[in-house]
């Protein structure tokens, strides 16, 4: 069996729009890809679909349903609408899965416990909707050190507590670059996949040193990530899915994403096919 891999687009949206990233996954014989809904908004949702349609490749990710927290009652109403607008874009583009991003504190806003029931709290209208909508919701716990711009959902052990208390119609994207340094991830993925809840994988590396939080992220194999041992732990918890390249980088921004797409399949047939021993 081959390895499955998905091309997220965050990996290519400088130098690719949807059109270009669309036909260059599908020319590298990918079936599926993960898409934003900024470069699906570029285009129009029709247009985007009808580039999905003629590259011959459907939708896995959508980036993303929020932010969605806010400081004041109007600003959380507004943010709810907007969220669900993409939740619906998600289901209309077929896409398996739409990622949660809560977004984070206000400037005056102290400390995550209040941030973290709100969380809580509107995940249930949302994941009605997506319910409504046939398309799951994806939860991603974050770095910490993105608590407090970015999500308070830190740890696989939150988000599977979360979907315990949700039910049906909402799971957990695994991404190595925010997880690897959880002692309880292991146990984690191992709870998270006998609920059936693991929608995806998503793989980078960490760098040393790294100079971005966000946009300094490496390519599978320059860091310290095991990542084959982290497909390991979730192929053994039951996924089935694809591994999904998501690199946010300004070093591989600027690089021809023609190599940049090369490097990441080489660096993946190296890292995970289990028949071969090729060389990076």
């Amino acid at each position: 069996m081959s390895l499955d891999l998905v091309m997220n687009h965050a990996t290519f949206r400088k130098a690719w729009r949807f059109e270009a990233f669309a036909e260059a996954c599908a020319a590298a014989g990918m079936s599926r890809v993960s898409i934003w809904g900024d470069e699906v908004d570029r285009i129009g949702l029709k247009a985007a679909a009808q580039s999905l349609h003629d590259a011959g490749l459907t939708a896995f990710g959508y980036n993303r349903a929020g932010p969605f927290l806010a400081a004041t009652p109007d600003a959380q109403s507004e943010k709810l609408a907007a969220t669900m607008v993409e939740i619906d874009k998600a289901a209309e583009l077929g896409a398996d899965h739409v990622l949660v991003f809560p977004g984070g504190l206000a400037p005056y806003q102290k400390g995550l416990a209040g941030l973290r029931h709100q969380l809580a709290d509107t995940l249930v209208p949302l994941l009605e909707h997506a319910r409504s909508c046939g398309v799951s919701l994806a939860l991603e716990p974050l770095h910490p050190m993105l608590a407090g711009d970015r999500s308070p959902l830190c740890t696989l052990a939150e988000a599977n507590a979360l979907c315990d208390a949700l039910g049906d119609g909402i799971g957990i994207v695994v991404d190595t670059y925010h997880v690897w340094w959880d002692p309880a991830v292991e146990q984690q993925i191992e709870l998270a996949g006998a609920s059936g809840r693991i929608l995806g994988f998503h793989v980078n590396d960490w760098l040393i040193p790294t100079s971005h939080l966000l946009t300094d992220r490496g390519m599978m194999g320059d860091g310290i990530i095991d990542l084959a041992h982290f497909w390991g732990k979730v192929r053994e918890a039951g996924y089935q899915g694809p591994i999904e390249v998501e690199i946010f980088s300004e070093h591989w921004w600027a690089r021809d994403p023609d190599m940049v797409l090369q490097t990441a399949l080489r660096r993946c047939r190296a890292i995970f096919d289990d028949r071969q021993g090729d060389s990076q």
